[in-house]
């Protein structure tokens, strides 16, 4: 048999002895068990920090050279994947094709379990090849008990191809290889109902990738301070939130910051250079453009250049 078949022995696979009378509990002694068990995702991120660290370093690097960052999974964590590289847009105004989800079954497997398709390692090469990952990539393979063949198949033709490799799993490092430039492990040990994934493993894997999509995004400088200032004004919701930044950020009345957002083609951190440089429209993004689109950058390079 397979070693990528044999999981009993996967930490992510046995029993948790916690839970052992689970359909024996009250309601409240579930969401006190859940809720201790929740707590070791907190540890698991704490242990991996180092790893977490380096791949924010090495995705935040490819990404400023114009590469892409690619998540690769299956079932739950195919489906984590899909979501992050999701909110990527909306949330920092990126490019769809900059961050992006790969699930083994495709988009079908986001509303459906579709987890017999994880099991043929070439579906998982084919789909980087046929989006024709590179050198400038980031590849991250996602797959909580490490033995998923969808994301090892794509994880070594990623490799081949020259490509930053990361995987993201749940087991020890003794229990499963994985081929890759970073390997993060966050281990938070046998779930309440044996082998759900979805529980702890899927709790701290969202955890991970929001510390990783965001990490790198603040490396881009889509953030000034704590405010997304790359937010992208699509409905009434964003609107309020980009006045309200304005209004924070600079001197203006809410009707002034109104009027300034128009005034930038309802572009945030446009709009905050302007204000704080005397610049145009045109003007200010060629200074942004030329500072790598760093706000902070811009603005100190406006003031030592004046």
């Amino acid at each position: 048999m397979n070693s990528l078949e044999q999981r009993g022995h996967l930490l992510t696979e046995q029993v948790n002895p916690n839970s052992q009378n689970l359909d024996q509990l009250s309601s409240l002694q579930l969401v006190e068990l859940f809720n201790q068990e929740d707590a070791l995702t907190l540890a698991a991120i704490a242990e991996a920090k180092q790893e977490l660290a380096q791949a924010i370093d090495l995705t935040t690097a490819s990404l400023r050279q114009g590469g892409r960052l690619f998540y690769v999974g299956a079932g739950t964590s195919g489906r984590l994947g899909v979501l992050d590289a999701a909110e990527c847009p909306p949330t920092f105004c990126t490019p769809p094709e900059m961050v992006q989800g790969i699930i083994a079954g495709g988009a079908g497997a986001l509303v459906r379990s579709s987890e017999d398709l994880e099991d043929r390692a070439e579906d998982g090469s084919d789909a980087i090849a046929q989006r024709h990952i590179g050198q400038k990539d980031v590849v991250v393979g996602i797959a909580a008990g490490g033995t998923t063949p969808f994301v090892h198949g794509a994880l070594k033709a990623a490799k081949q191809r020259g490509a930053t490799t990361i995987a993201i799993t749940c087991v020890p490092k003794d229990q499963v290889k994985i081929e890759a430039d970073v390997d993060i492990r966050l281990l938070t040990g046998p779930e309440i109902v044996a082998g759900s994934t979805r529980l702890k493993a899927g709790t701290v894997t969202k955890m991970a990738l929001n510390i990783l999509s965001t990490s790198v995004m603040v490396g881009l400088g889509k953030v000034y301070g704590n405010r997304m200032i790359d937010v992208a004004v699509t409905n009434r919701k964003l609107h309020d939130r980009a006045l309200k930044m304005l209004e924070d950020l600079t001197d203006l009345s809410r009707e002034d910051c109104g009027f300034l957002l128009e005034r930038s083609g309802r572009r945030v951190k446009l709009a905050l250079l302007m204000h704080w440089t005397g610049l145009d429209a045109e003007a200010g993004q060629s200074l942004l453009d030329n500072s790598q689109g760093n706000l902070r950058a811009a603005v100190e390079h406006h003031q030592t250049s004046r």
